[in-house]
């Protein structure tokens, strides 16, 4: 039965309450006495704090939910601003959602050179590694250790990657920050507080009706949120793991690289490490020149060379098994582990470490989802890459049995002789390509922390235009290398290396247990013994191999930690900044009453023209717009509030992107626009069309605004609401209720009423006509459209704010060095804003602002 036809019988067994997530209609919270209903387009007033509800408007709030919430279908999302979804069909789904057949085996092959280079080279060094901790005394030592070999590659990389955590996906987007992005959708636990209601509603968001493990759900979701500890501290392990992609991208590289080398060694007797060093360094300078030209070119050439790796190790492995001890079948039995420590005991445990290798790129199956399908994952994992690994490492195994003394290079000791040069040559091959498995997957993990808030901002330049989540980040790329660099000169052993290697691999690993564990009790609702074994097998595994590792951590190895602990405060630097920020212009933004007092010309001269404000602020009035009315002589006619605001989500659709509100009175000509983007998107504009799809839609808005101001006044209130609603309660552990309802636009109809009052300038006279409200109506319309024509014929003028932040005098020390010193030169080296606008700096205005914190 197909993953689909599973979820459909599923839902038949909790009684036919489905997960609703198509676009045609979405179930979403709402809270009982709030009319924040979702039903095309935005026509809102915005307020000093909050936002009167009012019938067919999104309206956002800082409050929080009431106790009793319902459970509300809606229809389809219409935004007002966006009319460039039109020409793009489809682009709400998926990349790899609707693939063929045969553009599944394609993206399986191209898997192969992006994916599986890491834990393909393996067993180039795997062996090789254990035994320089335990070395062999006889037969039973080479079947303890390749028994823990094979269960180690049979339970992490097969039943924990390919068969569950592969599934933890956040819409095709995998790795550390994807499942922090899913559970930020599922419970408010990010501390960046610019979450808005509205982001519930878009489509993908995929909220899950009531089902009988919605209880157990619902309580650690309030646990969640109402903990700032446990939020920080599910912060800090994502940041955490996140530290430990990047570190693991430093030393995949190295790793590989040495190893393959190294092989220089069986062939040529006078090859010295010296030399391999050398050789090493300029191998890794070619390899990171080619990640510019991206996944998919990179994919495609170098997949055919890891099939023909793939392929000679299972030949390499069957040949050995034929040749030497084909006895070492019997590894498959687990007894022989259990023999390996008594015999061996402390030694044994610390080969654990180099045991770990052979799962080594594990995580790049996950982090590198984003650039294929799980499917097409699973595919090649399963059906190619574990067989020629499982018959490669028993054929190294089987040569060990009658050769104890070549366990320093096991593997190329291993090959037949007249085959040794061509495999020298496709595992040099190989390990280049292995290389690239961490750096593209460090490359993913960077962009979605940038976009939440967890990293500074860098140049991120897109290599595919079919495929937007296969990126290039130029600055990471030297970086990466120079420090790979600078491992391979200073720690020259590849032991040590291995070393570092499971320090970095068991660190993510560990990150990803816990964070797929709270998504199995938070968003799958699967039965509880189910996730207790799952963290307390394979927690306590990988618990007992970082036990291994941090014991050999002085040999050199410590090097990767510190490395990992620095990128971790860069991270939870730019994080604090970030959000410190943030909650000072929430602060400090302008109060709707000094506007009011300063009347429709905002206290200075109109200037005809459309000025475009971007600042960070999702509602309210920024303070750096009191900035630019006291610093510029004149301001805009039209003014416009633009926020740029990345949601939880790999992608916004292109017809949920854009929300449209009026800020004051119509007499003011003040909007605000909020364009929302998932950490997946590509902000690429061109000012011109930007500036033109504004407009067109901004008059779409005020039209449909009209429309429903005129249905709003022909309401009688005489709707059957009994005849079409129907509800049912599902009660909370805290005591809240749930009802399930569809509410009618009659029940906001009275609340709507203040806002509309507000939101118009002049006063309606009583026993006036319905034929002269609407000629009013009419005349009101055509009069705002001519406004808005007429101040694009002035000309567009971009206002930018660049707020600074500065910690007060009274502040701890350690506050005023964090973000005096280290936060600032993090912004102030960190890529702005602007400079995904191309704009000419004849249409640009900047001005700078300083807050105390």
């Amino acid at each position: 039965m197909t993953d689909e036809g599973l979820e459909r019988e599923r839902d038949r067994e909790n009684g036919g309450l489905t997960s609703m997530d198509s676009i045609e209609s979405r179930w979403v919270f709402q809270a009982q006495d709030d009319s924040d209903i979702d039903s095309g387009d935005r026509v809102t007033v915005d307020g000093d704090d909050d936002l009167t509800p009012r019938n067919g408007m999104e309206l956002d709030s800082d409050d929080e939910y009431n106790a009793e919430q319902k459970l509300i279908r809606t229809g389809p999302r219409i935004d007002s601003f966006d009319v460039e979804a039109l020409e793009v069909p489809g682009v709400q789904k998926n990349d790899f959602e609707d693939v063929s057949v045969g553009r599944t085996i394609l993206l399986a092959f191209q898997t192969l050179g992006v994916v599986f280079g890491d834990v393909g080279t393996s067993p180039l060094y795997t062996f090789s590694v254990m035994f320089s901790k335990a070395p062999v005394n006889g037969n039973e030592d080479v079947l303890g250790a390749l028994s823990l070999v094979l269960y180690t590659l049979i339970l992490i990389p097969l039943v924990k990657y390919v068969l569950i955590v592969l599934w933890a996906n956040d819409d095709g987007e995998g790795g550390t920050f994807a499942l922090y992005s899913l559970l930020c959708r599922h419970a408010k636990v990010n501390l960046l507080p610019n979450q808005l209601r509205s982001d519930a509603r878009i489509s993908s968001f995929r909220l899950k009706v009531p089902s009988p493990e919605l209880e157990r759900s619902l309580k650690i979701k309030e646990r969640l949120e109402a903990s700032l500890t446990l939020k920080k501290l599910l912060l800090m392990l994502v940041l955490a793991g996140t530290s430990m992609v990047i570190a693991d991208g430093v030393v995949t590289p190295a790793m590989s690289v040495m190893s393959a080398v190294g092989g220089l060694k069986v062939g040529v007797s006078g090859v010295k490490q010296d030399q391999v060093v050398m050789i090493s360094v300029a191998y890794l300078v070619i390899l990171f020149s080619v990640q510019k030209y991206g996944t998919s070119k990179v994919g495609l050439v170098v997949g055919p060379a890891l099939f023909i790796w793939f392929c000679s190790l299972g030949g390499i492995g069957v040949y050995n098994l034929i040749k030497y001890d084909s006895r070492v079948w019997r590894a498959f039995n687990p007894v022989h582990i259990y023999y390996y420590f008594k015999r061996n005991s402390t030694k044994a445990w610390y080969s654990l470490g180099g045991c770990l290798l052979c799962a080594t790129g594990s995580e790049a199956m996950f982090a590198d989802l984003c650039y294929f399908s799980v499917r097409s994952v699973q595919l090649t994992f399963m059906f190619l890459v574990l067989p020629c690994l499982l018959l490669g490492y028993l054929g190294q195994a089987a040569y060990l049995m009658e050769n104890h003394a070549d366990t320093t290079q096991a593997f190329f000791s291993s090959v037949p002789s007249r085959a040794f040069w061509p495999v020298f040559l496709i595992a040099n091959i190989a390990a280049l390509i292995a290389s690239r498995a961490m750096t593209t997957a460090t490359f993913s993990c960077i962009k979605q922390s940038a976009a939440l808030g967890c990293f500074p901002r860098l140049k991120i330049v897109h290599t595919s235009r079919k495929f937007m989540g296969q990126i290039y980040i130029p600055v990471m790329n030297w970086f990466l290398l120079a420090l790979s660099l600078v491992l391979v000169c200073t720690i020259s052993s590849i032991y040590e290396i291995g070393n570092a290697y499971a320090i970095a691999e068991l660190g993510v690993m560990m990150m990803t247990t816990i964070l797929v564990t709270i998504v199995m009790l938070l968003i799958w609702q699967i039965n509880i013994l189910i996730v207790l074994s799952f963290i307390i097998i394979f927690l306590g595994l990988e618990l007992t191999f970082f036990s291994s590792v941090l014991w050999n951590v002085g040999d050199g190895s410590w090097i990767i930690l510190v490395f990992a602990v620095v990128l971790f405060l860069i991270m939870y630097i730019w994080n604090y900044g970030s959000k410190l920020k943030y909650e000072t212009e929430v602060k400090q933004k302008m109060s709707m009453d000094l506007l009011r007092e300063l009347g429709p010309n905002l206290g200075t001269i109109r200037a005809p023209g459309i000025g475009l404000l971007y600042n960070e602020l999702a509602k309210g009035i920024p303070a750096i717009f009191g900035h630019f009315l006291t610093t510029l002589p004149a301001v805009h006619s039209m003014i416009i509030f633009v926020c740029i605001k990345y949601v939880p989500l790999p992608v916004v659709p292109q017809n949920e992107r854009f929300l449209f509100r009026r800020v004051c009175p119509r007499s003011y000509h003040i909007f605000r626009c909020v364009a929302r983007y998932g950490y997946k998107d590509a902000r690429k504009e061109n000012h011109h069309t930007f500036e033109q799809l504004l407009i067109e839609s901004l008059e779409k808005f005020i039209r449909r605004e009209a429309q429903e101001r005129s249905l709003e006044s022909d309401g009688d209130g005489s709707d059957s609401e009994e005849e079409y609603s129907f509800s049912r309660v599902l009660v909370a552990p805290n005591g809240s209720v749930y009802s399930l309802g569809i509410p009618l636009l009659a029940d906001f109809r009275d609340t709507g009423k203040a806002v509309m009052e507000e939101s118009t300038s002049e006063e309606l006279k009583p026993g006036t006509s319905s034929e002269s409200l609407v000629s009013e109506a009419e005349q009101s319309l055509e009069k705002e459209l001519s406004f808005i024509r007429k101040a694009k014929e002035s000309g567009v003028v971009y206002l930018l704010g660049h707020g600074d932040i500065r910690a007060r005098k009274n502040s701890w020390f350690i506050k005023k060095l964090i973000i005096n010193y280290f936060y600032a030169f993090l912004r102030k080296n960190s890529r702005r804003g602007t400079a995904n606008l191309s704009v000419p700096h004849s249409h640009l205005v900047q001005v700078g602002m300083q807050y105390m914190v």
